[in-house]
Parts: C-alpha cells; structure tokens; sequence
C-alpha cells in the first residue's frame, strides 16, 4: 500500500512539472509563435490528405490538386503578362526605328556620342553659319519667343543632319531678353554645341568669305561653298522689312545669294494663293530667297542641309517651300 501511494505520488509530481514547463513554453512565444501555429493550421487546412496517397515526408508540403491546379494556372497568367509586355516593347521600338531610321543595335549613348563627333568635325571641316542677332533690340517679347523658338528648332534640325553646319549666333549677348527665351524655351540651351558672340559676323569672319542670304539679292545661291560663311537674318515674319538684310550687307560690301526659288520653282495658277519667298531662318538653310518670298530662317535652314546632304536644289526646295506658298517644281506643273 505504501509503495503504491509512493508512485501515484510522484507521478502526480512529474505530471505537475510537465504542465509547468508547457505553460513557460507558450509564454515565451509570445504573438509569433501564435503567428506561427496559425500558419501551421493554415497550410493544415490547404493540404487535405486524400484517400490513397501518401504525405511526403522532411520539409516538402503537400498540397491538394485543386491547389496545384490554382498555382499553374496563376504561374500561366505570369508568364502571358511578360510576354504580352515583351511584344509591346518591341513593337515601340520597331516603331522609333522606322520612323527615325536609327539602327536598332544603336544605344542612346553611341547616337549621342556620333551626334557630337558630327558636330565637332563641322566646327573644324564644315560648313559654317551665322545667325546675326543684331536686329533683334525692337522686338516684341511674342517676336523674342517666336525667334527664340526657331533658334532651338534650327539646332535640333542640324543635329539630325548626315552632315551638319556648325552655328554662330552673333550679335548675341547672355544678358538679352532674347537669351532668358532661349533658356525658357528650350531645354540644355546652355551646353548646345555652337558658338555664341556678343560681336557681329562682319567683324568675326574676313569679309571675303562671307555670303549674306536675302530675298533682295540678284544672285541665285548655286552650291554651298566650305570656304564660305552663310549668314541669315535673325528675324520673324512680324518683324521682316523689306530689303532690311539686303540693305546691311551692302553696307558692309559683303556678297548676297538668294534660294533658287524662280529657277526651279513657278507659281502655282491660283488666284487664292499668296505667294510669298519669305522663310523660317530654318529654311533658308535649305533654299535661299528669291523672287520676293520669304521664309523664315529656320525653314531656310532646313533647305541650305538638305541641298548640302543631296546635292540637288529641286528636292532641296520640294521640302522647305510649302505649298502654302503657292510655290510648284517646273516639272510638276501640268
């Protein structure tokens, strides 16, 4: 009897012990090892145990069917999305590429890289032009914009080109109205790669070698000659006067040129149409003036580079003079 009183009491003991231990165990998980039996009841609940299969052992979780089923459904949705991405990403680029012409094998840093190199070889071996800037005191603040805005488009153009001019904006001071419209208008104004001068282009170059472009002059530009230096007038066509730039150059007894506009172009028989030989200072890089029209710098510049890159004033003059003008090659008239 006493013996048997012994063990039941030391069974009671060691039973006491356990619960105690168990209870010191829960306290010391604290939230986590909450957090982690109910992650433990949760993949319990995912992994139904079937009838006839048998639970991997070690760390391998079984999961039902319906589970897997589930996962290569979702890992299929993945897998299309990046796909889909892939393709439109690919068409974007095939796109950029027809419509630049750039190779695609091409980075962004390498066309940068060329675009520099090009414009540097033009400063040592190109052709050169000014845009004379010294007109630009009665201006209006629309003009200064409009101008401003040309500037940056004529440099942008020059860029594109297989064989670009290297620019000089004379006449040109950091403190104008006309510099704050560069700046404002047009994004890296300060690191552009070009020359600007507060002197004017008749004391910066030998007066030999300098051609001023102007719809006054009786002489027909006939090709673009590297020992020369273009000059065009900086000016809008609010602020165009007649025969301003042809006036200047005389002054200076410097040589004038205008765009072969009446040797390779005619009107156009309509009477709605106004003609006029007056364009963008862009322009007059591509065809000087002549015949009276006018034409902004810009688009004159667009002419001078495309003549220079072709070596053929009919399509030179095709793409600067727009039909806005009332301007047609001789050949397509009817």
């Amino acid at each position: 009897m006493y013996m048997d009183w012994k063990l039941e009491r030391s069974a009671q003991k060691t039973e006491s012990h356990v619960l105690q231990e168990q209870e010191v165990t829960l306290e010391g998980t604290g939230e986590d090892g909450i957090s982690e039996s109910f992650q433990l009841l949760q993949i319990d609940v995912e992994c139904e145990h079937q009838d006839g299969e048998t639970l991997p052992t070690g760390n391998a979780v079984w999961c039902s069917k319906n589970v897997q089923r589930k996962q290569r459904r979702w890992e299929k949705t993945v897998a299309a999305k990046k796909s889909k991405r892939k393709q439109e990403k690919e068409r974007r680029k095939a796109n950029r590429v027809e419509n630049s012409g750039i190779c695609p094998q091409h980075s962004k840093r390498f066309l940068k890289s060329l675009t520099k190199e090009r414009l540097l070889e033009a400063k040592h071996s190109g052709p050169r032009l000014c845009i004379d800037l010294s007109m630009t005191n009665h201006m209006s603040k629309k003009e200064l914009s409009r101008l401003a805005g040309q500037i940056g488009r004529l440099y942008g153009s020059n860029k594109k080109a297989d064989r670009p001019f290297w620019i000089c904006l004379t006449g040109f001071t950091t403190d104008s109205p006309l510099y704050e419209e560069c700046l404002r208008m047009n994004d890296g104004f300060s690191s552009y790669l070009l020359d600007i001068t507060e002197e004017d282009c008749f004391s910066l170059f030998p007066l030999e070698t300098l051609v001023y472009l102007t719809p006054d002059s009786e002489h027909a530009l006939e090709d673009v000659d590297l020992n020369k230096v273009y000059i065009l007038g900086g000016l809008v066509d609010e602020s165009v006067q007649k025969k301003v730039t042809f006036q200047k150059a005389q002054e200076h007894s410097v040589k004038t040129a205008r765009l072969p506009i009446q040797e390779y172009m005619v009107r156009r028989q309509n009477e709605k149409n106004y003609h006029s030989e007056i364009l963008a200072i862009n322009q007059v890089l591509f065809l000087l003036y002549g015949n009276s029209v006018l034409f902004t710098f810009l688009t004159v510049f667009d002419i001078l580079s495309t003549y220079f890159d072709t070596q053929n004033w009919p399509e030179a003059l095709k793409k600067g003079v727009s039909s806005r003008k009332g301007y047609v090659l001789q050949n397509s008239v009817e």
